[in-house]
C-alpha cells in the first residue's frame, strides 16, 4: 500500500465504510455483488483498485453512479472545476482513462465524465450503477461501438448516442487508435 495512488487510498476507506454502514460482512457483499471475497477485501485494504466493471457492480449494490462514489473520495467539488483539479482515474487492466469533468454535486442532477479507450479496450458493465440513468454519449475522437439494450451502435467522431441504462452496457473502441468521448450522465 506504500506506492497506492492517495484517490485508492481514499477509494479504499470508502468502500469500508460503506459496507460497515449497512453491517455487511465481506461473505454478504460478494454474495450480493458477485465478486470474490478476496477481491474485495484487497479493494478495501487498497491492495488493489478496481477495474472499471467491478466498481460499477460495487456501485449497483449501493445504489450510486461511479461518479457519486469517486466524488466522496475528493474534496469538496468547486462551482468551477479546474482542468487541473479534475479527478482522474485510471483502469490499467482494461484501458480506460476516465476525467471526472464536472463531478456530482448536491442539488445537482447531471455531470460530466470525459472518457478514453486505449485501441482494442473492451468494458462490459453487467447493469447499471442506478436503474433509468439517462446517458449522452457525444464521441470526440475515435470510433466507439457501444451496446445497450442488445443494440450494437458504431459511433463516430461528432456521433452522439442518448438513452436510459436499463441493462447490461458495453463499450468498445476498435481501434487502430484509442476513442475519447464525453459522456453526461443525469440521475433519474
Amino acid at each position: 500500500m506504500l506506492d497506492a495512488d492517495p484517490v485508492d487510498v481514499r477509494l479504499a476507506a470508502r468502500l469500508a465504510e460503506l459496507r460497515a454502514e449497512r453491517g455487511w460482512s465481506l461473505g454478504e457483499l460478494a454474495e450480493r455483488t458477485g465478486i470474490s471475497r478476496s477481491t474485495l477485501s484487497r479493494a478495501e485494504r487498497a491492495e488493489i483498485s478496481p477495474t472499471a466493471s467491478v466498481l460499477n457492480r460495487i456501485c449497483a449494490v449501493y445504489e450510486r453512479t461511479m461518479s457519486q462514489l469517486l466524488s466522496e473520495v475528493e474534496t469538496e467539488p468547486a462551482q468551477v472545476v479546474r482542468a487541473a483539479d479534475q479527478a482522474v482515474w485510471t483502469d490499467s487492466a482494461s484501458g480506460f482513462v476516465r476525467r471526472s469533468v464536472s463531478p456530482p454535486l448536491a442539488g445537482l442532477r447531471g455531470e460530466i465524465v470525459e472518457g478514453r479507450l486505449e485501441a482494442g479496450a473492451d468494458i462490459a458493465y453487467d447493469r447499471p450503477s442506478v436503474p433509468g440513468l439517462e446517458q449522452h454519449v457525444w464521441v470526440l475522437d475515435g470510433t466507439l461501438h457501444l451496446t445497450t439494450e442488445g443494440d450494437e451502435h458504431i459511433l463516430n467522431s461528432g456521433d452522439c448516442l442518448r438513452f436510459r441504462v436499463w441493462g447490461p452496457t458495453r463499450f468498445h473502441c476498435p481501434g487502430p487508435k484509442a476513442v475519447r468521448y464525453a459522456l453526461v450522465v443525469v440521475a433519474p
